[in-house]
């Protein structure tokens, strides 16, 4: 560089290097110890050869190290090459720029002005008068402040101390300034363009461990946006400033000392990246710094404003990408895998690869918040996906503020940087609405809505402002808390800042959720000390009573939950319902920049030529295709597990606390593995009894081997922990087709699930509809699920008479099944307009009377081809529920057809068995009643005996009992006569005894205990023992009775040998019973 020869050589060199003020020759002893620094580097670059040759090491490892070293000093003379030039600019930029013309905006003198953007020389000549002193307070600031905090953080660091803190002699510069007065009148916009090329130099001291590290010289470069609000009528004018940067700034760091290191290649830009994260966590939107200037200013609402709205990304497909995989050096053009990244500020989502294609289709959708705009950008970049670095396929920008001036863009943007590539979005600008009117017509238009992603379109966003809190409990030992908060909503958790050392945090944190339906979610918040163990109160929140809130907004105090009586939260939150603007006309596409011209659309999007058949058709199907459908003999074969999943009791407490001395809780969830499929419980908070309540229903085909998996864990933070397991054969539950029990835990001390498993008989009887439906409106569950009343299975065959795509070339055709929200799609055909599919699907039906079936036909799920709404209500009223016939498509030719079989099969319960006023169980009118259905295998007056299970499972002998209440002596009695057949625990046999407990029991008072037999596994006891109970109360105790085995304490001998567990409430007590 030319400027560069002019530069005075900087950094200090070595101690025999330094001449004289005067010119004259240094004096002898200098000239010593410069032989002797010569000779110690000399020695010192050789040591490294010569210990490798001592150890006899490869060559390699030198090459290695030299590697290394090159490359860090090259980098860092590069690095301070390009610091010692901007500075050079900076001196001399008259000069300079008189002598060249062309330069960048940010390079430009103080008389050269922009309509857009203004020079603000005067405020740079303020800056740089009172840089000193801007030195002076950040030197004290992090001698006094920073330097403390950092050593009361860790042991390590007692000894850290700043030797240095110089922020030099170059001032920030603001390159230019642009105002944004236009939006409201309330407040002032200001981007200011900020440059800072600075000789700022810090260094740092470690004593402990002799380390020593520092920065010298800092290049930053940004939009930084300041915003001043409100604008009052007093001095000081301004009630507040706020400060962000909208995106990231560039940022450039050089090393001192230790920290050279980080000047290696690879590791430099992996800790700048690190040092910007760090930036953007307090300083990058949304985070904002807000000074206030006045005094009884509400700084929560300028520090952590509502969304400017939400914009809804579509990301649709890409045409012509550039080519990446290459074969045989280039010769050979190959393909590449795309995938696209997208950026909002600190939103970052990515989508899924397609491999093998530069035309890929991705069909994704994402959600944004906007806080500003103007300012704010969507960057999308596409990359090839490679094992090793992904190359790059292209760049997009798109201000935000074009997409909520025109509500809806819909168009197709040219990649940058690359030579060839296009990517189509849809852009939708969502609106914040105030109020709940529309909520209801918001939902029902994300229900239609399909996508790839998991989560369905969010109907609201609710943003959630942590104030502080107040009086929370102490710690053991009187000591204070250090409160941080967890908010949680369904599976998404944020975690605030921690205040240390108080029992009376103020956090100031805001958050933001995005919410599917708000009539049926809430807000978990947890208050926990920092090591996220002890809890310190709790708070949940629906959020259905926001929608009752005026301006859906709730800002007040909350009183806690297990926690002090005193002990309250104080939040803001405020929900708002995301309002599409259907009304608004989106942008034309731009045609497709490689593809061949498309022709012009008629109306629906059906090509203004006509077909092959011509426009006048008959919309019947021609006489040699097929007049009904021919599936598969399976079809429609397969049968619906319901299962129940009630509660369960005694499982382990994992939430222990010092080290497992202080027993706790835990927070169990259950997953339920059959078909596939992962059915996953909600949480329950702190309780090793908890009752969930909760349906789950599967169709399934009747497979040999087929289990159902039941899991139960403890829900944490970090890893969740194990609390037992158990399986299910299905061909069992077929047997058996009801089953209600309690199921022991595998795998773990005590626990045991209550559920209850119905395998539903499939009726074709239209009359049994209204009785199944009547038993639904009884049913109440926890995850709001309502039982199926019935079955669908659709099957798609094949269509006909499809319109052509835009380009007149025939389409691959796929079909999208839709019931409610659930969502199929068949394989896609080769290039036809009558394909054909041969595929089978099934949905699960609410109310068959009320609910609708649409298939929609597309080209690679793109253009629409045509669509077929289906009511419920056809197959009701077709012989047998089956409706099997050739129907019409919408939105297509007249003469498109496709054929399909859809058979319903209504799901006949045994609980919602009912009987008629004629069989003498009804009423006086003959009217049917719902009795509650009593499974005669629950009677112990039907069992074939008790039964003592091991915990393998298999049956491990049985016990003879007597049970019954005497209601003489008002006392329940139970008599254990004898045991047969038990399990052998050695060698010599056993020495049975057996307890009992009657449950629930929390002290023990009614456990009880027999003799021991010695080496007897045919004992007779003839043991009874008495419990003062009412009637009433005996029959709400669960009998728990276990034959164990008498062993030494030093024995290795199995101890149970098996157990029975028992509810009193289906035995006879006043009869009473005698069985085996």
């Amino acid at each position: 560089m030319p400027y560069a020869d002019a530069e005075p050589s900087g950094g200090g060199g070595a101690p025999g290097k330094a001449s004289s003020p005067d010119g004259a020759p240094p004096p002898s002893g200098q000239r010593a110890v410069g032989v002797l620094w010569s000779f110690g580097k000399s020695l010192a670059a050789l040591l490294p050869v010569y210990l490798a040759g001592y150890c006899g090491l490869s060559v390699a490892v030198v090459l290695l190290g030299l590697m290394l070293y090159i490359g860090w000093k090259h980098s860092r003379l590069e690095k301070l090459l390009r610091l010692r030039s901007a500075m050079y600019l900076l001196d001399n930029e008259v000069e300079f720029t008189t002598e060249k013309e062309s330069r960048a905006k940010r390079d430009l003198p103080p008389w050269v002005n922009f309509p857009d953007v203004e020079k603000v020389e005067w405020l740079n000549k303020i800056l740089q008068q009172a840089w000193p002193f801007v030195g002076q307070y950040l030197e004290k600031l992090l001698v006094e402040t920073v330097a403390p905090s950092i050593r009361s953080s860790s042991i390590h660091l007692q000894t850290l101390s700043f030797t240095k803190v110089n922020l030099g002699d170059k001032a920030m510069k603001v390159i230019g300034v642009k105002a944004h007065t236009e939006h409201d009148k309330r407040q002032v916009l200001l981007d200011l363009y900020v440059s800072y090329i600075g000789d700022v130099e810090i260094n740092v001291e470690i004593k402990k461990y002799f380390c020593k590290a520092g920065v010298k010289g800092i290049q930053l470069h940004g939009k930084l946006r300041v915003i001043l609000e409100p604008l009052i009528g007093d001095v000081p004018l301004v009630g507040a400033i706020t400060m962000f940067f909208i995106r990231r700034p560039k940022l450039d760091i050089n090393w001192t000392g230790l920290t050279n290191l980080l000047d290696i290649p690879g590791l430099n830009a992996m800790s700048d990246t690190m040092i910007m994260d760090a930036i953007a966590s307090f300083l990058v939107l949304p985070n904002r710094l807000t000074v206030p200037l006045v005094a009884d200013l509400h700084v929560a609402q300028l520090r952590s404003p509502l969304p400017r709205g939400v914009v809804r990304i579509h990301l649709l497909e890409a045409e012509d990408l550039t080519a990446k995989d290459t074969v045989i050096k280039g010769l050979i053009d190959g393909k590449s895998d795309p995938y696209a990244l997208l950026r909002v500020g600190t939103q970052t989502f990515t989508s899924h690869h397609v491999d093998s294609n530069l035309n890929p289709q991705w069909r994704e959708m994402f959600e944004v918040i906007v806080h500003e705009v103007p300012g704010q950008e969507l960057e999308v970049e596409v990359f090839d996906k490679d094992p090793d670095q992904d190359d790059f396929l292209g760049r997009v920008k798109v201000d935000l503020g074009i997409v909520k001036k025109a509500r809806v863009v819909d168009d197709w943007f040219n990649l940058k940087d690359v030579p060839s590539g296009s990517v189509h979005l849809r852009l939708e600008w969502l609106s914040l609405l105030p109020s709940a009117g529309q909520l209801s017509e918001v939902i029902q238009r994300n229900q239609n809505l399909t996508s790839k992603m998991a989560d369905p379109p969010s109907a609201a966003i609710l943003a959630v402002y942590l104030d502080k809190a107040q009086d929370l409990p102490m710690k053991k030992g009187n000591k204070d808390p250090s409160p941080m908060v967890q908010l949680s909503i369904q599976d998404t958790t944020r975690e605030s800042r921690t205040c240390f050392g108080t029992n009376s945090p103020v956090w100031e944190d805001a958050f933001t959720f995005f919410i599917q339906d708000p009539r049926k979610q809430d807000i978990d918040i947890q208050v926990k000390d920092d090591d996220r163990a002890l809890a310190l109160g709790s708070l949940t929140l629906p959020l259905a009573r926001l929608l009752t809130s005026p301006n859906l907004t709730m800002d007040q105090w909350f009183q806690l939950e297990n926690s002090g009586s005193a002990s309250r939260i104080y939040i803001k939150t405020v929900l708002r319902v995301l309002w599409l603007n259907e009304d608004a006309t989106p942008t034309t596409p731009s045609p497709r920049p490689s593809g061949p011209g498309s022709g012009a659309l008629g109306p629906g999007g059906i090509p203004s030529e006509a077909g092959p058949g011509g426009l006048g058709g008959a919309a019947k199907p021609l006489a040699t295709r097929p007049q009904h459908s021919t599936p598969d003999p399976e079809f429609a074969t397969e049968g619906v597990l319901r299962i129940h999943l009630v509660e369960a009791q005694s499982l382990i407490a994992k939430d222990n606390f010092m080290g497992g001395m202080v027993k706790g809780k835990s927070d169990p969830y259950v997953k339920i593995r059959v078909g596939g499929i992962t059915f996953r419980s909600h949480t329950i908070k702190e309780n090793l009894n908890p009752v969930w309540n909760e349906l789950y229903e599967i169709i399934l085909t009747q497979l040999p081997g087929q289990e159902v998996q039941f899991e139960l864990f403890d829900k944490d933070i970090d890893q969740d922990d194990f609390l037992g397991r158990f399986k299910l054969n299905l061909r069992d539950i077929i047997s058996a087709q009801f089953i209600d029990t309690w199921y022991t835990l595998n795998d773990v001390k005590s626990g045991r699930v209550h559920l209850v498993l119905e395998w539903l008989p499939r009726a074709s009887d239209l009359s049994r509809l209204e009785q199944i439906l009547q038993f639904q409106l009884y049913q109440s569950f926890q995850n709001k699920v309502l039982p199926s009343a019935a079955a669908l299975f659709v099957y798609v065959e094949r269509a006909h008479g499809l319109p052509l795509k835009k380009s007149g070339k025939e389409p691959k055709v796929g079909a999208e099944i839709t019931l409610k929200g659930t969502s199929h799609r068949t394989k896609i055909c080769e290039r036809s307009t009558s394909p054909r599919w041969d595929e089978a699907f099934h949905f699960l039906v609410r109310d068959p009377r009320e609910e609708t079936l649409t298939v929609k036909l597309s080209h690679s799920w793109g253009q629409a081809l045509g669509s077929l709404v289906l009511p419920l209500r056809e197959v009701l009223s077709q012989q047998g529920l089956v409706l099997d016939r050739w129907l019409g498509l919408e939105g297509a030719l007249p003469e498109s057809q496709i054929l399909l079989r859809a058979t319903l099969k209504l799901l006949d319960t045994q609980l919602a068995v009912c009987r008629s006023g004629s069989d003498g169980a009804g009423g006086e009118d003959g009217e049917h009643s719902i009795p509650k259905w009593d499974p005669s295998h629950l009677d112990l007056r039907h069992r074939p005996g008790f039964s003592v299970a091991t915990d393998h499972g298999y049956t491990g002998g049985q016990v003879k009992l007597s049970i019954g209440y005497s209601t003489e002596e008002s006392r329940l009695y139970i008599t254990v006569h004898s045991c047969r057949a038990l399990a052998a625990c050695s060698k010599d046999g056993a020495d049975p005894y057996v307890t009992l407990v009657l449950l629930p029991d929390k002290k023990g008072a009614t456990k009880r205990k027999t003799g021991t037999k010695k080496r007897d596994l045919n004992p007779e006891f003839s043991e009874r023992f008495d419990f003062d109970f009412s009637m009433e109360e005996s029959t709400q105790r669960r009998l728990d009775l276990s034959v164990k085995n008498s062993v030494s304490f030093m024995s290795r001998e199995r101890e149970l040998i098996g157990k029975l567990q028992l509810d009193l409430d289906q035995v006879d007590l006043k009869t009473g019973v005698t069985q085996w």
